[in-house]
């Protein structure tokens, strides 16, 4: 029985494999490695786009290309480039950020993102009561806070006045004017806020909500009303500031209704602003403040201009805190469609603190997926070991012993042990030491999921290769280019430039009529200390008929009133010269105001067309060099290495 259920399965895997074989087949090989169909289409389509037509003459030339990369691949893996610590951080490094794409659980947040797009549709006029408690209190702190909150909670349904019990109890600074009332809000909030947007967009005005945690304490929570979001308006304003006492106030505000005055008087915004407004930031600008959205300035401002109802119109004067406003509306827009804002949207999602419920999705279907499950007895018999006043101090250390029980386990795949969950309790002595107050169980507890919760993560990061072919396929890239960059680096590059002997050799038989200089002229450029046009003249007109040793001979006998520098100058390559290229043509005398200096050009002697030497043309032989040794690297290559194509397979894949 034994040896036939053997039998089957062998079977089984032999099936499989002739399967695989048949639906991907083996192009070709390279020292016996082979490059399946699936790899050579996905590379060959990746490569030439719109243009991969599959047709024999395409498909051969990039064959021949592809087979020249596998061979420099081949070679920087015998080369044990890829054991180079420097290129495996690299290529760790890549995996990385190339995973996050995928260690995320995509349908959660496209919920997570339309849900806060469909919130942002309504303002939320909201009040509440808030008792600080921060993330980081221990236990019983946050204890106390909890109970606070639920006893103001029990006194407000027992009748007392929502109002009343803000302004005396809540810590929030301004309850005590504001009576609770914090006004409109809209999504999305900001980080740590999470639950508060949530529960004020599932309330009904007049309900009270709470207790409710946030990054900042707990809140009890009352939604008066809902309204259209405002989105954003563009305005100006005329602004005069108030003083610091009611004389000067009253004086600013009669400035204001002047500006009002000239306004409804037919004068010009521009011309009104730029007479009263205080506001040197924008006076420049005809008051201009710019697109603002609700919470942005004080409730009057914000109202004020958010009634206006079409572009151009302004309001009466306003009062604020600051002075005396009058605003203009520029224009006003809408927050805009579902698709011209996913983006942004998504992306503040993955970096607020609601990515959490995305990544705890994410987690339960790994664990789901991998048969994941957790040992809770060997956990209690650990965590009943720990001494409160040792573990949750500095002075806590893994067992040396490494106990190797097995805490949780992926299948059969991957199990972790007590000693694999020490280490990381060791490396969370922040954490640890946080616990102080409490029963070190808590903490145990709360370190094991985050540590569970970080092995899921990695456990699904080391099978993304097998979940999904693109990720595989990218992986392959990236590494294999890792390794032919660095093979080419010490195989052709580095070579290239400190093979002195070699590139000489090379240029002077390949490349000396390759590089040559078109007629070229030598140039005499000089600059005169003085925009005096007599003595820029005198000196043009002398240096026509005498070269620059003469010129500077004759007239820098007290100063060096003149400069001369020689340049060469390839033609109709420089603007400077213009028309000019016979010996002896000199440009016109220029003057500089700023400078106080007078210039001109001569040209001393037109060179003939003559080939460049290796320094002069360095660049461009170095890289002629470079293709060269790559060349003849190739057929190496190609004489170390057996390539074997299955011509029949190449040929299946022709279309045309």
């Amino acid at each position: 029985m034994i040896i036939k259920n053997l039998m089957t399965a062998l079977c089984a895997v032999l099936f499989f494999h002739v399967a695989s074989a048949q639906n991907d087949p083996v192009l070709f090989t390279v020292k016996g490695t082979p490059v399946y169909v699936s790899e050579f289409k996905y590379i060959y389509s990746k490569a030439n786009q719109e243009k991969a037509d599959f047709s024999d003459k395409s498909l051969h030339e990039y064959l021949d290309l592809y087979t020249n990369f596998k061979l420099k691949v081949q070679k920087a893996r015998d080369m044990r480039l890829d054991t180079i610590t420097s290129l495996i951080a690299e290529l760790d490094g890549y995996k990385r950020q190339l995973s996050k794409s995928y260690l995320e659980d995509r349908e959660v947040t496209d919920k997570l993102v339309k849900d806060a797009f469909d919130r942002m549709q309504q303002d939320v006029d909201v009040s509440h009561i808030f008792i600080a408690c921060d993330r980081s209190r221990n236990a019983p702190d946050t204890m106390i806070s909890y109970n606070r909150v639920l006893n103001l909670m029990k006194m407000i349904q027992k009748g007392a006045d929502f109002n009343k019990i803000a302004a005396d109890s809540s810590e929030d600074k301004s309850a005590k004017e504001n009576r609770g009332n914090i006004g409109f809000l809209t999504a999305m909030l900001p980080d740590g806020y999470y639950n508060f947007e949530k529960a004020i967009y599932g309330a009904k005005p007049g309900v009270l909500i709470g207790p409710v945690r946030t990054n900042s304490g707990y809140h009890i929570i009352r939604v008066n009303a809902y309204r259209p979001a405002r989105g954003e308006v563009e305005v100006s304003q005329i602004l005069l500031r108030k003083g610091d006492n009611p004389e000067k106030n009253e004086k600013a505000r009669m400035k204001a209704d002047s500006a009002y005055s000239a306004l409804i008087a037919g004068g010009k915004w521009e011309e009104v602003c730029s007479k009263y407004t205080e506001d040197k930031g924008t006076a420049a600008k005809g008051g201009y403040i710019g697109f603002f959205g609700i919470n942005r300035y004080q409730k009057t401002f914000e109202d004020a201009a958010f009634s206006l109802e079409k572009d151009g119109d302004y309001t009466r004067v306003i009062e604020t805190s600051i002075g005396f406003h009058i605003i203009k509306r520029n224009s006003r827009r809408s927050l805009g469609k579902f698709d011209e804002l996913k983006r942004a949207i998504t992306d503040r999602v993955k970096r607020d603190g609601r990515s959490e419920i995305a990544r705890q999705s994410m987690i339960a279907r790994i664990r789901k997926e991998a048969g994941y499950q957790d040992m809770p007895a060997v956990l209690k018999a650990w965590s009943a070991k720990q001494v409160d006043t040792i573990f949750l101090t500095f002075k806590w250390k893994p067992d040396p012993s490494k106990p190797t029980e097995v805490i949780n386990h992926y299948g059969k795949e991957k199990s972790y042990t007590v000693a694999d969950f020490e280490e990381f309790c060791a490396r969370s002595s922040r954490e640890r030491m946080r616990g102080l107050g409490i029963p070190a169980a808590e903490t145990i507890q709360k370190l094991y999921n985050a540590w569970t919760d970080e092995t899921a993560v990695q456990y699904e990061e080391s099978h993304l290769d097998k979940k999904y072919p693109e990720f595989k396929s990218l992986m392959r890239e990236y590494e294999e280019g890792i390794l032919l960059f660095e093979a080419l680096k010490q195989n052709v590059w580095d070579r290239a430039n400190s093979d002195s002997l070699g590139l000489e050799n090379y240029y002077r038989i390949n490349l000396t009529q390759k590089y040559k200089w078109d007629e070229r002229a030598r140039v005499s450029i000089y600059t005169l200390k003085t925009d005096d046009l007599k003595v820029i003249n005198e000196v043009w007109a002398f240096a026509a008929k005498n070269p620059a040793e003469e010129v500077l001979k004759k007239f820098n006998t007290n100063s060096d009133l003149i400069t001369v520098i020689e340049k060469l100058y390839e033609r109709g390559k420089n603007k400077d010269l213009g028309t000019l290229w016979s010996v002896g043509d000199r440009s016109e005398a220029k003057t500089d105001a700023g400078t106080k200096t007078g210039s001109f050009l001569k040209i001393e002697e037109v060179l003939q067309p003559q080939p460049k030497t290796l320094a002069e043309a360095r660049g461009y032989a170095v890289a002629d060099y470079q293709d060269f040794l790559e060349k003849k690297w190739i057929d190496d290559l190609r004489k170390e290495y057996d390539v074997k194509i299955d011509e029949e397979v190449l040929k299946n894949l022709i279309k045309k």
